[in-house]
């Protein structure tokens, strides 16, 4: 009865904590599309944890300063015992005594401050709102850089996918023409060197096959490391060229907005909490007030026994004035250089702007360059497939070469080739056209 009454205890708590952990533990799909993959960075990418932490670290240490403006009450507590003299002697404590020192001596007391203005407090106080900015500021920051970065992984772990399906299919392709080259040759009708064309053709595209899988498996477990995700969790990635060719088209006669980007806002609050430190200098000659007291308790007797039979008690309240005379010019001289940091700041300010239009401009040159390309190349596909399809049919009717089989082959791979690389370039692009206006979605 006892063991089934032990069991029933260990499951009752087992069962809650083990559905908990099932809970918590996140996970992703068996096929993740760009959003579930940006949305499970957001929530497991490590940087994007420690800048929550760094943010909430930033929370207690706000608290902690806060916390000088509350009353500060402590005890101080002592016992003496005295060799040779006293404190005191027995005449000072009762008339009529013996007049000889009095050798055992205790203390309890508490003390009371509270501040009602000091300088340090104040600017404490005057800084939490632009720190509490600051923090979340820069894991807005992060969680930017983890959009981008998931963004153009997983575009690049799609394109060489794409490298791997154009590639399979144009082995496919040289395995028919290997086909029909042999069967030209042992029928007479041509020579062995269309036979061995075909077979180098095809052994040099069975080996870039190779390297593209490896390729594919490399950029994956870079794109794993970017979303946080553990090596050996195994997942494939959605590809919707329709969607992606829709999402693709941005309005290109966007305003740049310095305030936008989170960057030239770091700087703006890096620089408002600078002006509270000129301020903190500025007033530092202003006196500090706090309002005290103490409540205390004096034991003395001769013999340890009877130390604590009687007491001696005083209390008190007052206020407390502290005023800086001088400080050997220390404050002037922290006013100075309070003073040259925001001016460095203006400075950085300036040079932030100066940047971010640099990286405007580039960005939105970059993307009408690869859309213009883009809409190129997209052509291109559908007239190279339009010209194997006839040299082929072509030439297994004799007309044409097997030069001219192997010509359309590699203008029909390079312009899907290109064409994939032109569309995840242009998607990239508009990823970095996105974070030079400020205008990357991180939710």
């Amino acid at each position: 009865m006892k063991k089934k009454c032990f069991l029933l205890i260990i499951l009752t708590y087992s069962i809650p904590q083990l559905l908990l952990a099932q809970t918590a533990t996140d996970s992703l799909p068996a096929v993740v599309s760009l959003k579930q993959s940006i949305s499970f960075a957001l929530r497991n990418q490590p940087a994007i944890k420690q800048a929550a932490i760094d943010r909430a670290i930033n929370e207690r240490d706000i608290d902690i300063s806060l916390s000088s403006w509350l009353p500060q009450i402590s005890s101080t507590n002592q016992y003496q015992h005295y060799f040779k003299g006293g404190p005191v002697n027995a005449a000072q404590v009762n008339a009529g005594g013996s007049g000889g020192a009095l050798r055992e001596f205790s203390s309890l007391g508490a003390q009371l401050n509270q501040t009602i203005y000091n300088n340090e407090v104040l600017q404490a106080s005057k800084a939490s709102t632009y720190s509490r900015l600051l923090y979340r500021q820069n894991e807005v920051s992060t969680q930017i850089d983890v959009v981008s970065d998931v963004s153009k992984s997983f575009f690049d772990v799609l394109l060489s996918q794409k490298r791997l399906n154009i590639i399979n299919e144009n082995i496919a392709r040289l395995q028919r023409s290997l086909k029909d080259a042999t069967s030209r040759y042992q029928a007479g009708v041509v020579d062995k060197i269309d036979y061995k064309q075909a077979t180098i053709a095809l052994n040099n595209e069975v080996a870039s096959r190779k390297q593209t899988i490896e390729a594919v498996k490399s950029k994956m477990a870079t794109l794993k490391q970017i979303m946080g995700v553990q090596a050996n969790k195994d997942f494939s990635l959605t590809y919707d060229s329709t969607r992606y060719e829709q999402e693709a088209i941005i309005d290109t006669n966007q305003v740049l907005s310095y305030t936008n980007r989170v960057e030239y806002q770091l700087l703006q609050t890096q620089k408002n909490l600078q002006n509270v430190n000129v301020n903190y200098y500025k007033y530092g000659f202003l006196p500090s007030l706090s309002a005290i007291g103490a409540y205390n308790m004096l034991f003395l007797n001769n013999s340890l026994s009877n130390l604590y039979s009687k007491s001696f008690t005083n209390a008190y309240a007052g206020l407390s004035l502290t005023i800086p005379i001088f400080q050997g010019g220390r404050r002037l001289k922290s006013l100075s250089k309070a003073r040259l940091q925001v001016e460095r700041t203006d400075q950085d300010i300036l040079n932030q702007q100066n940047v971010i239009s640099t990286q405007y401009v580039q960005a939105l040159a970059a993307y009408k360059s690869n859309y213009t390309s883009w809409k190129t190349l997209k052509e291109n596909v559908a007239l190279a497939a339009d010209v194997y399809n006839v040299v082929s049919l072509q030439y297994r009717e004799g007309i044409k070469t097997y030069l001219d089989v192997i010509v359309a082959q590699a203008d029909l791979r390079t312009s899907q080739l290109n064409y994939y690389n032109a569309l995840f370039q242009l998607l990239a692009s508009k990823i970095d056209v996105q974070k030079a206006l400020g205008t990357l979605p991180v939710e």
